[in-house]
């Protein structure tokens, strides 16, 4: 790895604020800034705003011209060396002029996978890459995973009550939690590929599962716009009423069904295995990945689903929003976990805590052993 200044940190954590900006916008592309700098002074800088539209590199150098020579190039992510919707990256950065190019990590899509920083050498160009790597992973981690393990990175978001539940015993749940934490929910659907639930809580609750602009922050509104992520319902039977809300709402809603049933034409259906007379979870995880390219996956359910996408160990993250009161021992867990022994137990890791409103948010990850 090279030896990277203090400036060249410093550049590159711009870099990385300005790929931030993407983070609802660039689905299924990764989000990608570029930094040029020239004699120590920014003289460009761009990030990917939407997917089919121009590169983080190609909207840094049309602030330039075109024309950055002797420059250096701080790019978040390697830059592309194929053919797609738009030109090679590379092969823009080499007619610009720039003499040096440092990218946080390399691309992980076996399109790019360090052609693009081969291409740039070859070109007589200096590269390096890995300075901030992990911040750039971080901005990146459900594209990572679907580049590196054919599956998105998955969040369990619940709403639970200081005593861990989350439904009366009748199904009733609206609401468990304040204006606040609903708020922040709105910008984890905002920022998500596709959002997954169950014909239970659709049966239920008739939800909507879609982006409320008009509760979404000021800071996040504009970035939105009009983008509904992928809606997902999983419905072995096919027991999805026609005058379900989730069918009549912008955007798509995928039904997955086992593979002996039909459904209307007017309804977007996948037929996908069963493994016990339930659906392959980890079918339907991977089928997400590799046919809708998606990212980051929202999992919002009931206690049931909850629990068989913890105990096929199909949860990255888990977002759980719990609400100051009590609703009873005869209410619905938050994860049907049939634990008998201590050894079953899952250990989670506290990534974050704060406070919403009157509610509290626990983001959770599991401990690297499992």
């Amino acid at each position: 790895m090279s030896n990277f200044t203090v400036q060249d940190r410093q550049f590159m954590a711009r870099a990385i604020e300005l790929a931030a900006r993407g983070t609802y916008t660039t689905d299924p592309n990764p989000r990608v800034g570029c930094v040029l700098v020239r004699d120590g002074e920014v003289i460009g800088e761009g990030y990917h705003q939407r997917a089919g539209e121009g590169h983080a590199e190609v909207n840094a150098l049309r602030a330039v011209g075109g024309v950055a020579t002797g420059a250096t190039a701080y790019v978040t992510l390697e830059p592309c060396s194929h053919y797609g919707r738009t030109p090679p990256c590379a092969e823009g950065l080499i007619k610009s002029g720039v003499v040096r190019v440092i990218a946080a990590m390399v691309d992980p899509n076996p399109e790019v996978a360090g052609r693009g920083l081969a291409m740039l050498n070859a070109a007589g160009i200096e590269t390096s890459s890995g300075l901030l790597e992990s911040q750039a992973r971080d901005l990146n981690r459900g594209f990572l995973s679907r580049m590196e393990r054919q599956r998105p990175y998955v969040r369990l978001k619940l709403a639970i009550s200081a005593d861990g539940r989350t439904a009366m015993a009748s199904g009733e749940s609206q609401w468990i939690t304040g204006a606040q934490a609903r708020a922040d929910v709105q910008r984890l659907r905002a920022r998500s590929s596709a959002i997954l639930t169950g014909i239970g809580s659709i049966l239920s609750d008739d939800s909507s599962l879609t982006v409320r602009s008009d509760e979404l922050s000021e800071y996040v509104k504009p970035s939105v716009g009009e983008r509904q992520p992928l809606r997902v319902v999983l419905d072995s039977k096919g027991r999805i009423p026609a005058n379900a809300k989730i069918l009549n709402q912008p955007g798509r809603t995928l039904v997955v069904t086992g593979p002996d049933v039909s459904l209307p034409e007017s309804v977007e259906q996948c037929q996908m295995p069963l493994v016990d007379g339930q659906l392959d979870l980890s079918a339907v995880i991977k089928h997400l990945a590799l046919n809708e390219g998606c990212n980051e996956l929202l999992v919002e359910c009931g206690a049931e689903l909850a629990g068989a996408m913890i105990s096929n160990k199909l949860v990255d993250e888990m977002v759980v929003y719990m609400a100051p009161k009590l609703m009873g021992n005869l209410a619905r867990p938050l994860a049907v976990l049939p634990f008998d022994l201590m050894s079953e137990t899952v250990e989670l890791e506290l990534k974050d805590l704060r406070q919403l409103g009157q509610d509290i948010r626990f983001t959770w990850t599991y401990k690297e052993s499992r």
